[in-house]
């Protein structure tokens, strides 16, 4: 049974996973916009919002504490350029697009995940 499992596995071992969510969050931050599946983006979209949350606090433990989870351009341009604008907001910094077309070799449902 799948009772409060809240993570996607996509097929993935944990490091696995772990190492490619990364890699979908630091592109998300280095682009700031990109085209990926629903899951994906949905899977990601929690982690994305807890990273500016962090660095909206403008502290040191909120950089140290991206530098922890983020590759070092990603953690600095999440802290210096994209918390930021989002100062006055209390939440739902990114958006998920849904598109009406689908991946073609396995009709995957395809989606655009960008901040606000």
């Amino acid at each position: 049974m799948r009772h409060l499992s809240e993570t996607k596995k996509f097929g993935l071992k944990r490091g696995p996973r772990k190492a490619f969510t990364k890699i979908l969050v630091q592109n998300l931050i280095m682009k700031e916009r990109i085209k990926t599946t629903e899951a994906r983006a949905k899977a990601i979209r929690p982690q994305i919002e807890r990273f500016v949350s962090y660095g909206k606090k403008q502290n040191v433990s909120a950089l140290r504490a991206l530098m922890q989870k983020l590759p070092k351009k990603a953690a600095y341009k999440m802290y210096h350029e994209i918390a930021p604008r989002y100062k006055e907001r209390k939440g739902g910094y990114t958006r998920i697009v849904k598109h009406l077309t689908l991946r073609k070799h396995d009709a995957a449902k395809m989606a655009t995940i960008e901040f606000v």
